[in-house]
């Protein structure tokens, strides 16, 4: 995987740019991450993005839209707005999570 540099971090990212080191994320950087795709996070997001990685460490997986709106209690049509147009990518890529399975 490729290195790179984000706000001083030096992360490993895949070739569309998501990280694939889950030690390598805190929410500074997430924080970074989601200005780099026009989010100003909020703690409605970091309770989101938190959801989502511990699902991940209990998991293995990205969670979908479903899973975060059925175990989190967080609507789909809220995703959508806290992360507009591709709520499930834009979550896994603030998150420092690999891209859901099915996103193109």
């Amino acid at each position: 995987m490729t290195v790179t540099t984000i706000s001083g971090y030096e992360v490993h990212v895949d070739p569309e740019g998501f990280l694939t080191s889950f030690d390598e994320w805190d929410e500074h950087l997430g924080r970074v991450l989601a200005a780099q795709i026009g989010i100003d996070l909020t703690d409605e997001h970091l309770r989101v993005l938190r959801f989502l990685r511990k699902d991940y460490e209990e998991v293995g997986e990205t969670a979908t839209l479903r899973r975060v709106s059925t175990l989190a209690g967080v609507p789909t049509k809220r995703l959508f707005e806290l992360f507009p147009k591709k709520p499930a990518k834009k979550m896994a890529y603030v998150a420092g999570l690999p891209k859901p399975h099915g996103c193109v």
